[in-house]
């Protein structure tokens, strides 16, 4: 659950000027503005992965090895980004090579865990 709110917050703070441009305060501010707000908003992502992280790694008693972690971190990753995508960008479609794409990720996850 931490990992997906973090990556909740990382879609927003690497895409969601893209989608909410038309916003006074991205239309006022300039890059740096934007950027400085995208900062704030990846903030909080990092209080929801550096927890899921140290508490996920089998070093510190969890579950998952370093690479286990990364591959099922790109996993919700993607999912969040696709649901993000299919809300916030309905003009950018999801094609058959993007799906196979997906199913290999997960594929990935399976065999790491393996």
């Amino acid at each position: 659950m931490p990992c997906s709110c973090s990556n909740v917050f990382m879609t927003f703070a690497w895409y969601g000027h893209l989608r909410f441009q038309h916003l006074s305060f991205f239309q006022k501010t300039g890059l740096f503005g934007i950027v400085l707000a995208s900062w704030l908003i990846a903030f909080l992502e990092y209080c929801f992965m550096v927890p899921a992280n140290r508490m996920g790694f089998a070093g510190n008693g969890g579950p998952f090895t370093l690479v286990q972690l990364k591959v099922i971190q790109e996993v919700i990753t993607l999912l969040v980004f696709t649901l993000f995508t299919l809300v916030f960008f309905k003009n950018e479609p999801l094609k058959w090579n993007h799906f196979v794409g997906f199913g290999f990720l997960v594929l990935a996850v399976y065999f790491i865990r393996k």
